[in-house]
């Protein structure tokens, strides 16, 4: 699977994430018939998978996942705490920081 950076043609999108919600960073990849937006704020990152002509398949999930813990230095999230929530087109993935995850313990 090939994502390709469209962000470009997402402006508005990028626009509201960034005024609406904790993110510092958005961005938006197209594979297909599938999109991708990816943010991250100070606490966590969020992965969202949309795909509305067929289900997201496990493998897809997985590639997409990893391809994006690639990008987050590994001290920075436990592997354990990822969460993934399917829907019938949606797929939304969070990934909890370190620094939130030991303050919440304490």
């Amino acid at each position: 699977m090939k994502l390709v950076n469209v962000t470009n043609s997402y402006k508005q999108l990028v626009n509201k994430q960034l005024e609406n919600t904790d993110a510092y960073f958005v961005k938006v990849y197209s594979a297909g018939n599938t999109t991708v937006v990816y943010t991250e704020a100070a606490q966590h990152a969020e992965i969202l998978v949309v795909n509305k002509k067929r289900a997201v398949r496990k493998t897809e999930i997985n590639e997409i996942l990893t391809y994006f813990l690639k990008r987050i230095p590994k001290e920075n999230y436990d592997r354990n705490q990822i969460s993934i929530i399917e829907l019938k087109d949606v797929i939304e993935i969070s990934i909890p920081m370190i620094s939130n995850l030991s303050v919440r313990q304490k």
